[in-house]
């Protein structure tokens, strides 16, 4: 493949660290809410759980739609081998590197919120009896979205680079078809798949979010081949911003706010539709007036572009280790999430500038090109165009 000028496009930029950023705040909040996760409060917040609930309809969605957006500018400059081998570096070491080296912290701090009164360094061997967690200790947790995206990349590859040369007529396609049809696509395999298919993030029998987020990817890599679609995605904004509003409300109103909601039948298929409509709604949202309102260039921005990968994989560790250690504190639960926030966003900020990025063999453990060079605001981004993150 011929090299091509690189494009910027930095609203893709500024959603990548706004879709990263949001995660500290999630997982965060997930420490307070009551659904299952690796460290409790013992004391349960309601009012976090609204806005969790929001931020779950599409926070992963908008990633994996970023992701797509990120591969089809890597292949216009690279070869598909040169992609590939990019994907092995730049996405499956940090991972592996995660679940060597960040990931069990979490583990070990869970199971001894559980009972287990060993230190670390005897717990650790455990994490090599390769038995999959929740039984065992062997666990890739929050870093599962590379697991996906790497296999995505890879098996999608041929299909990405037929694409990429592809001709597509996009003059015939009306603004309300983008709005609508994927909105249907999306309910079809979640009444089909996500009852089926809960979700497990484990790669191999997740089936109903495969559907989800290969779509997605696709539809993000697809989008950026056709300008005119983009720009009926900007002019559609307020209409998706109109349907994302209403479909949230009814979620909340008829779903999530009462407590004695039991969903079966054609009721269950009725919740799946709107959820999975609301998500694509909000994904057009926020993209139409990202386009419309963040193509521009910061100071700032490719500094935090460099630096949201490496934030990505420590977060949730650090968030959990912030959890352990605070749980029996008496703390209102307002102090303990400012605090856990900011003291997450504090110490991944030190760890990332005056540890990781000084050091070159540390580098791409943690997804950065082992060389250290200044950030130039013209340069592609440090994150892997597939990872987007």
């Amino acid at each position: 493949m011929e090299n091509q000028t690189k494009i910027r496009r930095y609203e893709f930029d500024w959603l990548r660290v706004l879709a990263f950023s949001l995660l500290i705040f999630y997982h965060t909040g997930m420490y307070f809410v009551e659904w299952e996760w690796h460290i409790k409060n013992p004391e349960i917040s309601d009012a976090i759980e609204w806005p969790i609930l929001f931020l779950s309809q599409w926070r992963m969605s908008l990633i994996f739609l970023v992701s797509g957006a990120g591969v089809y500018f890597a292949l216009g400059y690279r070869s598909g081998g040169t992609f590939a081998k990019d994907r092995l570096k730049r996405i499956l070491l940090p991972l592996v590197a995660g679940m060597l080296l960040v990931v069990p912290p979490q583990v070990y701090f869970e199971r001894v919120a559980q009972g287990y009164s060993g230190g670390y360094f005897s717990f650790y061997p455990s994490i090599f009896e390769l038995e999959p967690y929740p039984k065992g200790n062997f666990s890739w947790h929050h870093l599962w979205y590379l697991a996906y995206i790497f296999t995505y990349s890879l098996v999608l590859l041929p299909l990405l680079l037929f694409l990429r040369r592809a001709t597509i007529g996009e003059k015939s396609i009306r603004a309300w078809v983008i709005l609508i049809l994927p909105a249907l696509w999306l309910s079809g395999g979640g009444v089909l798949l996500n009852e089926r298919f809960p979700g497990t993030n484990a790669l191999i029998d997740d089936w109903a979010n495969h559907f989800l987020y290969v779509t997605i990817f696709l539809l993000g890599f697809v989008l950026m081949k056709l300008p005119e679609l983009q720009a009926k995605v900007r002019r559609i904004r307020w209409y998706s911003l109109a349907a994302a509003l209403l479909t949230v409300t009814l979620l909340y109103v008829k779903y999530w706010m009462p407590d004695d909601v039991e969903l079966a039948g054609a009721e269950l298929d009725l919740y799946f539709i709107i959820k999975q409509s609301n998500r694509w709604f909000w994904l057009m949202t926020i993209l139409g007036f990202a386009m419309q309102h963040l193509n521009i260039r910061s100071k700032y921005l490719a500094t935090a572009n460099e630096m949201v990968y490496p934030f990505y994989i420590l977060h949730q560790t650090v968030i959990v280790t912030l959890g352990f250690y605070l749980r029996n504190a008496d703390w209102s639960i307002g102090s303990k999430f400012t605090f856990m926030s900011l003291a997450t966003f504090l110490i991944c900020f030190v760890l990332i500038r005056y540890v990781i990025m000084p050091v070159s063999w540390l580098r791409p453990l943690f997804g950065l090109k082992s060389e250290s060079k200044p950030v130039a605001l013209s340069a592609p981004s440090n994150i892997p165009d597939a990872v987007s993150s």
